[in-house]
């Protein structure tokens, strides 16, 4: 491990005044109290009272006392000298004058205010251990964590040492903490556990590769032989037999570091690791895995069992059609009869002799026979045709039953029951089947499963029994361990005594009380307030109507929004200034942005992080681009530019392309962005918005669903993102096909990672449910969904007997409080789980909702989310500007999307990425990229703007508000790729503003 990591750069930074500070920082590290200004007063002359005022503070703000005490910024001193009334500062030259009183007055301070040389003990001891502390459980790489350990120094009064000092301690106590956990990990195999996991890393001579690199492929076909080939896969992992070893206590994000260096290094990278080292990372991939395999196999199983019911669906109804005329002709006979029947002329005793007069007995009998073999059953899905593919099942039951192990919770007990019977059965020609648990066995598969009395048939049982495993699943009845998937959410909630721990906690940050009694009142006054409002406001309101329906039932309707009208020097400013920025290539836009902001400095080498090349900023910008334009690594390859050789590319994208790199440049782009001038007009990042963008998926990928209504006949994945009011965004994430966007509503506001703090979420209404509406108020979150028909929407009241006047017609539904009251505490720990990252909301929200049939917690929290929800209804449609400003955010969303749209240009702008991995990576690096073109727009449009009331141009602040950053009309995204910057905008500088009166400017 590398003992120097720090750039040149980081080094001059350390310890030393890089900008001045902000007048926050001023107030906070500078200001002096009074006994501050004793401490000065005694002091002698005004050069050595301000001197020694420029040392108390610098030592406050930097842990540090200067070479040179005075080098500080101008904004510094006059700050200080204000407060010391001193009037002028051009003596403060004078205090360099005697260097004896410069060490003795920092000698004062540091007894004065108790700082601490870094050599003293116990204070360097209590360091150290923190440090060690830190990088053990941290993933830190060194560059961060010597920054972390800077700060830690700040807040102990330890002052700093010399750079290299701290550079090397960073280093040495990350390479202690490695050879720990190496050690740890290494010594559990046993000498033959050890070679079974150094055969992972030879050649199979079979297939030609290594066993490494079969394990590390997931499947990407959804068929009987490829469920197997993924069973056999994880058997293969099992069969190294380590699965079972207790792990010691590393934390896990350590283990999935040693994991992450075995899925992206080549085998003979890690063969070439010391003993301890190759064993430790072998180790954690085999348990990291062994979960990613049975994710895998179950996966495969839930489409491959969606495509069998599909595919026997479609296949009953062209049995349908196809019979169609043969079921005319019998009805038609039936008719005949059924009219001779009816008529009321007709003699009883002589109906059968008319009848068959004009249809024969045999007729008669045919037509019956007919109808009963054609025609359905109201309830009927096609089960003929799914027990028709009983080979194609018994081509993976047999391993699946071996292979898998589930388990299942009390409300998945009769499941297990009936998957533990049919394992029992397997391989015996006769079984006996009336021992089968028959509780799972609906209405529907009844008549199949027990078609005479007594008899039970193996077949249909199966099948019923496959069904419910996957309801199982789905919901989490049913689950795996070890499984991320797949895994019991349940298990990671909050109980018992660590709950307990933390409840207070947990209702102060959400302002919740541990009684629901208070919460209740708030609520009844706030909705009784709400509907009398807007029942007040309603005359006046030409916008709502109230309508009584044919049933005698009253309904809102709510006339669209009239389009915003444009002002004349609203387009006038707004041509102005996209005049005005400069033309440039997407390159050249990623490299001046890094020079901005330094975004790129989170792209670390995933296991070797002082593995360092030459220009390594532009190899990463050649990759984001190619992967943010989907246009492969190919047309930015150079061979005469070692930045951009073939073999520095893949080794890039390959090493430094993950998750958490893009995360956190991301973060690093909307934390710049927020803190731009013109981003203040714009909004404060308080509220957001969430939207799909859908891209086709033509390549076999497991990770792909079908929808006709956006991919056509073909299947497609969706980048659920999320955007702030100041046009970033700061989350997103990949769903197969086009999941239910309340499925994953608010996992972009709990795991986001930015400085962004949005309060607010704004959604279509595909994104809407009461149960999300009642996790959002338990998490303290304003949900505001755009609702396409309101007059459709249900309105809640809490008290039965209020009189809401116009209003009391359409709160006809009463809130259920007792459910509300009775798991009150239930819904606490689940907000609590939440807030706290003990479990996703996606899992959550699988657990709650049960596969469309709410869990009774499900139910409560659904009856909390209405009274939010008819909050916010009447809210909505009592307030015209709130409506618009739905509409607005909801715009942005869409805005961006046309900008991604036109950096994604490539390839048709289809993803044909196999893996979830690779189709995260390119799709958070197109969200990157887009970032980073709005921050470039927000930097010049400022200039702009700044550039035209120079000129003396009067700008409305009501304008400047409607501006945009997602203009791409200026920026080139085809054709060239040219990674160099002028030396001006390598120091931080900016191009010239465009003159959009010159002719020779380029157009493109």
């Amino acid at each position: 491990m590398p003992v120097r990591f720090l750039t040149i750069e980081q080094q001059q930074r350390y310890g030393r005044y890089q900008d001045e500070p902000t007048a926050l920082q001023l107030d906070r590290y500078f200001h002096l109290d009074d006994a501050d200004r004793r401490l000065v007063r005694a002091r002698r002359g005004d050069h050595n009272r301000l001197g020694f005022a420029v040392q108390l503070s610098t030592v406050r703000f930097l842990g540090t006392f200067l070479i040179n005490p005075i080098e500080v910024p101008p904004n510094v001193v006059n700050y200080l000298a204000q407060q010391l009334e001193i009037a002028s500062t051009s003596d403060l030259s004078a205090y360099l004058e005697r260097e004896t009183t410069r060490w003795e007055h920092a000698d004062i301070i540091q007894r004065h205010y108790g700082y601490q040389d870094f050599s003293a003990q116990p204070e360097h001891w209590r360091f150290v251990r923190w440090l060690y502390a830190r990088a053990w459980v941290g993933t830190e790489g060194p560059s961060v964590l010597f920054d972390i350990a800077t700060a830690q120094l700040l807040e102990q009064k330890i002052l700093l040492p010399g750079v290299s000092v701290l550079e090397r301690l960073v280093a040495t106590v990350r390479e202690r903490v490695a050879q720990r956990i190496w050690t740890l990990l290494s010594r559990l195999p046993s000498d033959e556990q050890c070679q079974r996991l150094d055969a992972i890393l030879k050649v199979d001579e079979d297939a030609r590769q290594t066993v490494l690199d079969q394990l590390r492929r997931s499947p990407t076909r959804s068929s009987a032989p490829a469920l197997v080939a993924a069973l056999h896969r994880l058997k293969r992992i099992r069969a190294i037999g380590v699965s079972h070893l207790v792990l010691p206590t590393v934390p896990p994000s350590r283990l999935k570091v040693l994991s992450r260096a075995a899925f992206t290094s080549r085998a003979q990278t890690i063969e070439r690791m010391p003993k301890a080292r190759r064993i430790a990372t072998l180790l954690a991939f085999v348990h990291d895995v062994e979960a990613t395999a049975q994710d895998d196999a179950l996966t495969v199983l839930e489409l491959l069992t969606k495509e069998l019911l599909s595919k026997s669906a479609s296949q009953g109804k062209k049995e349908r059609l196809r019979t169609l005329k043969d079921l005319d002709a019998a009805a038609l006979t039936l008719s005949v009869a059924c009219s001779i029947l009816l008529a009321p002329e007709q003699d009883i005793g002589q109906l059968r002799e008319a009848i068959f007069s004009q249809v024969s007995s045999v007729q008669l009998a045919a037509a019956v026979e007919q109808v009963e073999s054609i025609a359905r059953p109201p309830n009927d899905q096609y089960y003929p045709e799914i027990l028709s593919r009983w080979r194609t099942v018994r081509l993976f039951l047999p391993t699946l039953l071996n292979t898998i192990d589930f388990q299942a919770t009390q409300a998945g007990q009769s499941t297990l029951a009936a998957v533990a019977f049919l394992k029992a059965i397997e391989g015996k020609r006769q079984p006996v089947m009336m021992d089968a648990p028959l509780v799972i066995v609906s209405q529907g598969w009844l008549r199949w499963v027990c078609p005479t009395a007594g008899v039970i048939d193996r077949r249909a049982y199966t099948f019923c029994v496959l069904e419910q495993l996957m309801n199982g699943l789905r919901c989490r009845d049913l689950y795996v361990s070890p499984s991320v998937q797949w895994s019991n959410p349940q298990e990671k909630l909050l109980q018992g005594r660590e709950w307990l721990a933390v409840r207070a906690q947990v209702c102060r940050t959400l302002n919740l009380a541990p009684k629901p009694d208070e919460k209740l009142t708030q609520l009844k006054q706030q909705l009784n307030d709400a509907y009398h409002r807007t029942a007040q406001n309603l005359p006046t309101n030409d916008a709502v109507q109230i309508i009584e329906a044919e049933n005698g039932r009253q309904t809102l309707t709510i006339s669209p929004l009239e389009k915003l009208e444009e002002s004349e020097n609203l387009r006038s400013l707004r041509a102005q200034v996209a005049a005005l920025l400069p033309r440039v290539d997407l390159p050249e836009v990623l490299l001046e942005i890094h020079e901005k902001t330094g975004f790129l400095n989170a792209f670390t080498h995933a296991h070797e992080e002082g593995a360092r090349a030459d220009n390594v900023t532009t190899s990463l910008c050649a990759v984001l681009v190619a992967l943010a334009c989907n246009i492969g690594l190919r047309p930015l390859q150079r061979k005469d530019t070692p930045a951009l050789t073939k073999h520095r590319l893949a080794w890039i994208q390959q090493h430094y392309i993950r998750a958490e790199t893009l995360i956190e440049s991301n973060a690093c782009l909307v934390n710049v962005q927020k803190n731009v001038t013109l981003v203040q007009a714009w909004g404060g990042g308080e509220v957001a918005s969430a939207d799909g963008l859908r891209f086709v998926v033509p390549v076999k990928t497991l990770n792909a669903g079908p929808n006709p209504k956006y991919f056509s006949s073909g299947r497609g994945i969706t980048y659920y993102n999320f955007v702030s009011d100041l046009f970033a965004g700061f989350h997103g994430l990949v769903v197969t096909g086009t999941l239910r966007d309340s499925l994953v509503v608010l996992v972009g506001l709990l795991e986001q990672r930015t400085g962004l703090r949005p309060r607010e979420l704004m959604t279509d209404t595909a994104g809407y449910s009461d149960m999300v509406f009642g996790l959002f108020w338990l998490l303290g979150y304003q949900f505001s969904p755009r609702l396409a028909d309101t007059g459709e929407a249900r309105f809640w009241r809490l008290d039965p007997k209020a009189d809401y006047g116009v209003l009391d017609g359409i709160a006809r539904q009463k809130v259920k409080v007792h459910l509300i009251e009775n798991l009150w505490d239930d819904m606490l720990r689940v907000a609590g789980s939440l807030k706290l990252g003990k479990v996703s909301a996606l899992e959550i929200m699988r657990v709650l909702q049960k596969g469309g049939k709410p869990s009774t917690l499900g139910k409560a929290i659904g009856e909390l989310g209405r009274i939010a929800k008819t909050l916010y209804l009447l809210n909505y449609i009592d307030d015209e500007a709130y409506r618009r400003r739905i509409l607005t955010q909801l715009n942005r969303g869409e805005g961006r999307h046309s900008l991604a749209r036109a950096v994604c240009h490539g390839n048709k702008g289809e993803i044909r990425q196999r893996y979830r991995e690779g189709q995260e990576d390119q799709l958070n690096a197109l969200g990157l990229v887009t970032n980073a073109v709005i921050l470039w727009n927000t930097l010049y449009m400022d200039r702009a703007l700044d550039h035209l009331r120079a000129q003396g141009l009067e700008i409305d602040p009501e304008d400047v508000a409607r501006l945009s950053p997602l203009g791409y009309s200026h920026i080139n995204m085809l054709g060239r790729y040219y990674f160099e910057l002028a030396e001006a905008l390598k120091e931080g500088g900016f191009r010239p503003l465009r003159n959009p009166d010159d002719p020779n400017e380029p157009f493109y």
